[in-house]
């Protein structure tokens, strides 16, 4: 007898297709790009602390703040039509529990299927359940960054640096190229 993966956000659609990943800049260059916070502790202070590090150590242009109204299910659609057509990349953070994680998973092949290259960042002990919903929504193998777990709770020193030490990683899921600080 086989095992079934249960999508923790409480969701059954399924996967619409092979995910064909969004087209990525060669460079964050001057780029817009939009930050999704997603409600967790500590999750808008992360993004805005890696959005002040992508513009510092890469060269983005300018950085779009939005916040979805619950962390553990999928983002209303037009929010992430807002983030699609407000910036032209996406970073969304931080998954640091099992639905959230998965919830950020599925936001980021959302935003991949309306063209937007998107980054999820979730916390290492999450990793098992953001690989599982990147095959319950057609995106196996999706790459995600992580960082150490937990985040919230931590003070903003070590909020800050966890921001900073998941930078390369990130504008590398950006930009689909190795990235060494300050190049991309």
């Amino acid at each position: 007898m086989g095992s079934s993966i249960m999508d923790p956000t409480g969701q059954t659609t399924r996967a619409e297709g092979a995910l064909q990943p969004a087209i990525r800049p060669e460079s964050l260059k001057g780029m817009t790009v939009g930050l999704l916070d997603n409600g967790k502790q500590n999750a808008g202070r992360f993004v805005e602390e890696l959005g002040k590090v992508l513009v510092e150590r890469y060269g983005v242009g300018r950085v779009v703040l939005r916040k979805k109204p619950v962390a553990t299910v999928d983002a209303p659609a037009q929010l992430l039509d807002d983030l699609h057509h407000a910036a032209e990349l996406v970073v969304i953070g931080v998954g640091d529990c099992g639905s959230c994680s998965a919830a950020a998973i599925a936001d980021g092949i959302a935003l991949e299927r309306l063209g937007t290259p998107t980054a999820v960042v979730c916390t290492e002990s999450f990793t098992a359940t953001a690989d599982a919903m990147a095959v319950i929504r057609g995106a196996a193998g999706y790459r995600h960054a992580t960082v150490a777990h937990p985040m919230a709770g931590l003070p903003f020193e070590k909020v800050r640096a966890r921001a900073e030490g998941v930078a390369d990683e990130v504008a590398s899921l950006l930009t689909g190229a190795t990235v060494r600080r300050g190049a991309a």
